[in-house]
């Protein structure tokens, strides 16, 4: 049989079956017509355009031109005083995850950004922290934003304030933790967004789902650092409970403000059992000034309760 006759056949064959079915459409007829679909049309005719690399993938673009004006870090000025000074910031955590420190508790990779009191700059100092630790070399970071609701840190890092995040996800809406990561234009940092904001926001943040996402986070991700801005320990109940999810908290303390009475009694909201590390913020003494021209100084220590201080602009 010649290819013309199997041709023929062929469409015999094919004018059979659609004879049998007669509410199917030929596809000649789809090719000619357009598709509605939820009372949206769609031509098959029109040329299909490929989606731009921005609609790919969804990604954040961080304001380093605005954060530098706040005197915060960029990758542009590595060797800033105030890039310096979280560089010996951050040592004593990573050495903690990488098990040199002065001890070991679960969730390690974990570190709660805190303060005892709203303004001492616990967001200023947990997305500095953040950006430093993503500059490394072989490190990836996670900066989830907890502190539902003043949430700040996603204002300055570029997120819209109409983004799903945390909260979507703790209100079990079908939402994957996934689903609100957002990568960014620091390779090495992902973002999660604290989300829309209602009445049982707090609630959520002590609740079991929060206590299966940073569980699930931690493990999931044990080669990446985990840093959670959350609300103050002394203003929120929510904050002593997320304390209890964490491995290491490090303490915001503004200089020359706080009392000492008011860290002691913040300081009693966390476990025994945790790495805690108090941060000196707005200091204005430059203990070091004299060694080598460096404008910072600091004394700092690592291991269980045992206090890192330090100094930040």
């Amino acid at each position: 049989m010649s290819i013309i006759e199997k041709a023929v056949n062929k469409l015999e064959k094919k004018s059979n079956v659609n004879a049998d079915r007669p509410n199917l459409p030929d596809i000649s007829d789809i090719e000619a017509s357009s598709i509605s679909i939820d009372n949206h049309s769609y031509d098959p005719s029109e040329e299909i355009q490929a989606p731009a690399q921005s609609e790919l993938f969804d990604t954040v673009n961080i304001p380093f031109e605005h954060l530098k004006s706040l005197g915060m870090i960029t990758p542009d000025m590595p060797r800033s005083r105030i890039a310096e000074e979280y560089r010996t910031i951050k040592r004593p955590l990573l050495m903690n995850i990488a098990g040199k420190g002065a001890a070991e508790v679960d969730n390690i990779n974990v570190i709660m950004v805190t303060s005892a009191l709203q303004g001492e700059g616990k967001t200023f100092s947990s997305i500095n922290l953040a950006l430093s630790i993503a500059m490394e070399l072989d490190k990836t970071v996670l900066f989830i934003d907890a502190d539902i609701t003043n949430s700040s840190a996603g204002a300055l890092l570029g997120i819209h304030d109409d983004r799903a995040g945390l909260i979507d996800v703790l209100e079990d809406k079908g939402i994957s933790i996934g689903e609100v990561m957002l990568s960014t234009t620091l390779p090495n940092l992902r973002l999660i967004p604290s989300g829309h904001v209602h009445d049982n926001s707090n609630e959520l943040l002590a609740s079991q789902n929060m206590r299966s996402v940073i569980r699930d986070l931690s493990d999931r991700y044990s080669d990446r650092v985990i840093i959670v801005d959350t609300p103050p320990l002394l203003q929120t109940t929510e904050a002593s409970v997320l304390a209890n999810l964490m491995g290491q908290i490090v303490v915001v303390v503004e200089a020359e403000k706080t009392s000492r009475e008011a860290v002691d009694e913040a300081l009693q909201h966390i476990g025994s059992d945790k790495i805690v590390s108090m941060l000196l913020n707005k200091n204005k003494k430059h203990h070091l000034r004299k060694y080598g021209g460096y404008g910072y100084g600091y004394g700092y220590g690592y291991g269980n309760s045992k206090p890192m201080s330090a100094q930040s602009a």
